[in-house]
């Protein structure tokens, strides 16, 4: 890529509020994708960010997409989420390697569960956001409520770029407050060349001919009101307090440049970090890196297996916090105390991929990886003992018993297993006595991924039996007798997870709370980071 500023940002919002759609439209504004359609057209095209076979079927985003493109002279990384709840951790890591957010809102239901969960995390980090009120062409909600909801749910000031005029079948288009113009509706499909009608007079002869006196009237009432909202504050957006607004909508690539164009023009280029220094306990020094860093470091957010089923592939996406990295550089991996020569780093479009030669701050870059790497990765250049912080691990609330239909299959199983595990969503434990494949995970929905690709990537046909565990514990020993004493005390509970530590499977909190107050030198993690 080149070396305009980095913008390196991410959409989020409930399921079915134009996310994906927004993500294909922003694409065709960067020239990754020819031309802006339907998520899912008559030809059988999906959108660029959906490469899943499961995400096609459904129509839904299960795993983050990274698209690289330029556009307004900034080199931007788009990170398309998954807006199901039951794909939370991988929107939570994939928050931890942006700068800034787009917040869709579906106008005709505001502000959801999912967004308001979303928001939380977004919160924890201020992260600056810009909000897209979606599917004005549709009935929607009054937008002054919009935008109440907004504030009032959301903790977040706003301010509107743009107003609509009218909504569903009334809607007319959307009016600049800057130009003091209106984007006409009627010409969205072509919007490198849309029509601005002069509405700095709204008494002229050719608005009343446009809107017709109902709407107008409406429109006069409703400009009146906003004249008592605050002007928009770049300070207060990049400290996360105030979001400035949009309304249009993404299927009909409908004030989709006008908000791209502001992200363009506002939001943040990268930003210093938090790491801590060696040793990783609880008393560690915390550390502030900056972007203007000239050493090299970097972190890993997102591990995804077979992104190109032919090949068998697993790509480990890293995102660049200082200094530069050049192709066949060698890198530092803290995490095992060994250098490692990256000969071919990859930029995406989703699927599609290219060598980079270089990466800068805010760069988002894969590496090919065959199982070195682990979530929570930190890489330097000069062995400084780093690891930066935020990365969440989540503890797995839900189980199930995976077993292979076909015995002679057994090792193949083994290995999906693994491999899938190692993105994140799900997480792989052998039971130590009966070495049974349990998987954990938050949501349902995980496991049935799980058992599509298992089948669509592995040709595996296997069983899943539910298991009444309500958590797990990871363990942690001051001797090897210690040790000894409690796998041999309680060896139907004990599990390795996949990186051969030993857990506790939870049953019930009664089996938790006796274990703890019998074994009270025996220390029981509830996140795995605290072990190692």
């Amino acid at each position: 890529m080149s070396q305009n500023p980095r913008c390196t940002f991410a959409i989020i919002s409930h399921p079915d509020a134009g996310k994906t759609t927004m993500t294909e439209k922003l694409l065709w504004f960067g020239g990754v994708v020819r031309e802006a359609g339907m998520v899912k057209s008559k030809s059988g095209d999906y959108a660029k960010s959906d490469w899943m076979e499961l995400e096609k079927q459904r129509g839904i985003s299960i795993t983050s997409s990274v698209m690289s493109f330029e556009y307004n002279k900034r080199d931007l990384h788009l990170l398309d989420t998954p807006g199901h709840k039951d794909f939370s951790e991988d929107t939570y890591r994939t928050l931890t390697a942006v700068e800034s957010v787009l917040m869709m809102i579906d106008s005709a239901k505001g502000v959801e569960e999912r967004t308001i969960k979303l928001m939380e995390v977004c919160r924890m980090r201020a992260t600056p956001i810009v909000t897209f009120m979606n599917k004005f062409d549709r009935e929607a909600l009054d937008p002054f409520q919009l935008i109440d909801d907004v504030e009032k749910i959301l903790g977040i000031q706003c301010v509107p770029m743009t107003w609509p005029v009218g909504s569903g079948v009334d809607f007319r288009g959307v009016y600049d407050f800057k130009t003091k113009a209106i984007l006409s509706f009627k010409d969205a499909r072509d919007p490198f060349a849309p029509t601005y009608i002069d509405a700095s007079n709204l008494d002229a002869p050719h608005i009343k001919e446009f809107l017709g006196e109902r709407i107008l009237a409406q429109f006069k009432e409703e400009l009146e009101m906003t004249t008592i909202m605050p002007e928009f504050d770049v300070e207060m957006y990049l400290a996360g307090k105030m979001s400035p607004v949009f309304f249009g909508s993404a299927l009909k690539n409908f004030g989709v440049k006008e908000t791209l164009d502001k992200i363009t023009e506002v939001a943040p280029t990268p930003r210093a970090r938090v790491a801590v220094l060696a040793p990783y306990d609880s008393s560690a020094e915390q550390i502030t890196i900056s972007p203007d860093d000239p050493e090299f470091t970097a972190f890993i957010f997102k591990i995804q297996a077979n992104m190109d089923p032919k090949h068998r592939d697993r790509i480990t996406f890293m995102r660049v916090c200082s200094g530069k990295f050049n192709r066949g550089d060698k890198i530092y991996h803290v995490r095992t105390g060994k250098e490692m020569r990256i000969a071919t780093p990859l930029m995406f479009q989703a699927r599609d991929r290219d060598i980079v030669e270089e990466a800068l701050p805010g760069d988002i870059i894969g590496l090919h990886d065959t199982g070195k790497y682990q979530i929570g990765d930190t890489f330097t250049m000069g062995k400084k003992l780093i690891r930066y912080t935020g990365i969440p691990n989540f503890a797995p609330e839900l189980f199930m018993k995976v077993t292979c239909k076909d015995p002679m299959k057994a090792k193949h199983l083994e290995k999906g297993l693994s491999q899938l595990s190692e993105e994140g969503a799900t997480q792989l434990f052998i039971r130590k006595n009966t070495n049974e494949k349990m998987l954990g995970a938050v949501g349902v929905l995980q496991f049935e991924v799980v058992k599509f690709r298992l089948m669509d990537e592995y040709g595996i046909d296997a069983s899943y039996e539910s298991v009444s565990w309500q958590g797990v514990r990871w363990l942690k020993f001051e001797t090897e007798m210690e040790q000894n004493d409690f796998v041999s005390n309680y060896n139907t509970f004990i599990m390795n997870d996949r990186e051969d530590r030993l857990c506790f499977a939870v049953r019930t909190e009664w089996d938790l709370k006796l274990a703890q107050e019998k074994n009270p030198k025996v220390k029981f993690y509830k996140n795995s980071d605290y072990v190692d």
